[in-house]
């Protein structure tokens, strides 16, 4: 009995295929810019000196402007948008548009959202000026509770584009928005929903980067920004704080093909793991665990992956120990291995969205995005091929990595069909 209903839920397992992307980036505003920039490798990376006004050590940020959504929905729907999701506003519009999803279209079905966001800094920062200031509660404003709120981002757009089936925020620190995509395509895998809208959100303001400044976190390569971002690189001396939003639509294979969907690619594996460890220093055992874990999901060998987009923030520590964890899975096979912090810097709650994007747009333009500022590898980085021009390939498969505070980690492998 018990291995017939095994081989029953085997056999009702749904595909999971992605069907529309979205993206509002320090590297690109839309798709095509995107594109252009990771062709290029431009970087995003400029100074706020703003930073320095407040006592930061270091002043390099992702540089982002925002949205201009003033006449594109109404002011009762703009006053509960934080920063931060009004780049998820913009890049969930273009991935609704890139699936050709109208707003008829998410009014008839059940449409889900899984979105990645661990903060909302600044709405909680002028709640609690205001109330030392005027000390009167109601001067705050209505909309500031749905700002400051971890699930802003996910109730928002739940909102303005009348989703009616999961509605979740995921807050897992760096590994946020690739924790969205992971467990879209569970809810989707067995039959719980048909389609979702998933990915990552992150601010870019300084008030919500001082605590990570304080740690002593961040690159002070502040002479040379577009090189201070050196994943991989024996002479990185911390990460440059990002971000901006993505959006993914990932769907039921069936349900896209009748409904005549553009299929760009599909989720076939993701592993999961804790490192049990230091809560902000990471160790190799649990990136490995989850390299392996997402493997043994998609039932492949290392060997078929094309393409690693590493999480490689360019901090010493956790660059080594990613290193050393992909070396231990993929180093004999010399998989080619990028990452695109190096261009748009280390987007945190959003960069484990953006990167399988920019991954899926490397897999359908036939190249791979380089590791720009690799110039010299260190002791473990030696040991694994690390991309630092741009390189023609094609890509069939590719694993994208993200790991968080906590020890938190998340891997993601997608393939061309």
């Amino acid at each position: 009995m018990e291995v017939c209903t095994l081989k029953k839920l085997l056999f009702q397992l749904k595909r999971v295929v992605i069907t529309g992307i979205g993206i509002y980036s320090v590297i690109g505003k839309n798709l095509d810019e995107v594109t252009a920039s990771l062709k290029e490798g431009k970087s995003g990376i400029g100074i706020d000196p703003r930073r320095k006004e407040l006592g930061f050590r270091s002043s390099l940020t992702g540089l982002l402007e925002r949205p201009h959504l003033k006449g594109e929905i109404p002011r009762r729907m703009r006053v509960c948008l934080p920063e931060q999701g009004e780049y998820a506003y913009i890049a969930t519009k273009e991935a609704l548009s890139n699936a050709n999803i109208d707003m008829e279209f998410l009014e008839k079905n059940e449409v889900g959202i899984l979105y990645g966001n661990d903060s909302s800094s600044v709405p909680v920062i002028e709640a609690m000026d205001c109330m030392r200031e005027k000390k009167n509660t109601i001067l705050i404003g209505s909309g500031s509770i749905f700002q400051s709120m971890n699930s802003t981002v996910s109730m928002n757009l739940a909102v303005i584009f009348k989703l009616k089936g999961i509605n979740l925020t995921i807050s897992a620190a760096c590994a946020s928005g690739s924790h969205s995509i992971g467990l879209a395509y569970i809810f989707i895998k067995y039959g719980m929903q048909n389609m979702i809208i998933c990915g990552g959100a992150q601010e870019v303001n300084p008030e919500s980067m001082g605590s990570f400044d304080g740690l002593n976190a961040f690159s002070v390569r502040e002479d040379e920004p577009q090189k201070a971002s050196r994943p991989f690189d024996a002479d990185r001396d911390g990460l440059v704080p990002s971000g901006g939003a993505a959006t993914l639509i990932l769907e039921e294979y069936e349900h896209a093909k009748k409904r005549n969907a553009n299929i760009l690619g599909e989720v076939i594996g993701y592993g999961f793991s804790s490192n049990g460890d230091h809560i902000s220093v990471p160790n190799v055992k649990g990136p490995y665990a989850s390299l392996i874990n997402s493997l043994k999901d998609a039932n492949i060998s290392p060997n078929k992956i094309d393409y690693i987009n590493a999480h490689a923030t360019s901090t010493p520590v956790g660059d080594a120990a990613e290193a050393q964890a992909i070396a231990r899975v993929f180093g004999k096979h010399k998989t080619p291995v990028s990452s695109t912090k190096s261009i748009t810097g280390h987007e945190m709650w959003m960069g484990g969205a953006s990167e399988v994007i920019y991954s899926l747009l490397m897999m359908h333009h036939g190249f791979i995005a380089p590791n720009i500022n690799f110039e010299k590898p260190d002791e473990y980085s030696k040991h694994i091929n690390v991309i630092h021009n741009f390189t023609t390939a094609k890509i069939n498969t590719f694993l994208s990595n993200a790991f968080g505070f906590g020890g938190t980690n998340s891997a993601v492998i997608v393939r061309k069909i």
